[in-house]
């Protein structure tokens, strides 16, 4: 077994890879702008960061594992629901693995977080470890015993487009979603989300730091907007928790930065978890916005 691992990240504006050795020690780190709109350059970009990577170990060919804004179909092989568009209905990871001469993990970045997570971050205690996604987007994924739990669909954990529980129609359908849907929990809980939750309130339009950076200056408006998030992100995850009931959930991504929600959701979570008691730990991500490349490379674990 090599004693390295590369692990890439490709984001719908940057890609990054990661050398890791034994013990989880970053060796090696290279981030790029993502170039929208050409799969083929996509796939140059990334033969590029592993043989990067490689160069930096002196070593090689070593195993890759891939995080990606979507999934690889197991019907067809093709990527399906990416939001970085260019990459859907691609046979991105035969073609990744026929360029680097050797088979390619590929697995949704979402499921990258709960991996690196449950392997040496806020979940590393937990056999069963359920990861959010709060950025421009909302992703879910699930890792047990430290493996990705994709399904059958690939969708497993993918908790960012059901529609946002105990929640009115008029409400929902306030909010289309790219997905062709209206009411997904993204539309809600992503910044996108928080910035839209405070334009239907004041037809302004702010970032969702602005937002919040007015909620803690007493704003009276922002205040409702982020109370209301609060409370529909803890709806939002006691639907998770009343599904499959994880040892822990990991937050990511921009919005998980909010430090009000690790003190706030957890005491409304109760009100909405069947029984009405929830003592299930609600963490924000120790590895931060490198958790996702990180799990990518524990797709080959050690």
């Amino acid at each position: 077994m090599a004693s390295y691992r590369i692990g890439i990240d490709l984001g719908g504006t940057k890609t990054e890879v990661i050398l890791l050795g034994e013990g989880s020690r970053e060796l090696f780190r290279k981030r790029i702008p993502t170039v929208r709109d050409n799969y083929q350059r996509t796939l140059q970009d990334i033969e590029g960061l592993v043989l990067a990577a490689e160069n930096a170990a002196e070593s090689g060919p070593l195993p890759v594992g891939l995080g990606i804004p979507g999934t690889v179909s197991r019907k067809t092989g093709l990527v399906k629901n990416a939001n970085s568009t260019w990459l859907n209905g691609q046979p991105l990871q035969v073609d990744l693995s026929a360029k680097l001469g050797r088979d390619v993990k590929v697995t949704n970045d979402a499921n990258c977080l709960a991996v690196s997570e449950a392997a040496d971050g806020a979940g590393s205690e937990a056999e069963f470890v359920f990861a959010a996604i709060l950025g421009t987007g909302c992703g879910g994924g699930v890792c047990y015993r430290g493996r990705p739990l994709a399904g059958p669909n690939g969708v497993g954990g993918e908790w960012g487009h059901n529609p946002l529980p105990w929640t009115h129609d008029a409400q929902l359908n306030a909010r289309p979603c790219y997905c062709g849907r209206s009411g997904c929990q993204e539309t809600f809980l992503s910044g996108t989300g928080i910035s839209l939750s405070y334009q239907l309130a004041t037809g302004r339009s702010l970032k969702a730091a602005e937002i919040v950076d007015l909620w803690r200056q007493k704003d009276a408006t922002a205040t409702e907007v982020m109370q209301a998030y609060m409370d529909q992100l803890a709806r939002s995850l006691a639907a998770v928790i009343n599904i499959m009931d994880p040892d822990v959930i990991v937050l990511g991504g921009g919005a998980s930065n909010i430090s009000e929600i690790y003190e706030q959701v957890p005491k409304i979570l109760p009100g909405y978890v069947f029984g009405g008691e929830c003592d299930t730990p609600i963490r924000q991500a120790v590895h931060g916005d490198s958790s996702g490349v990180r799990g990518a490379a524990w797709l080959n674990p050690f």
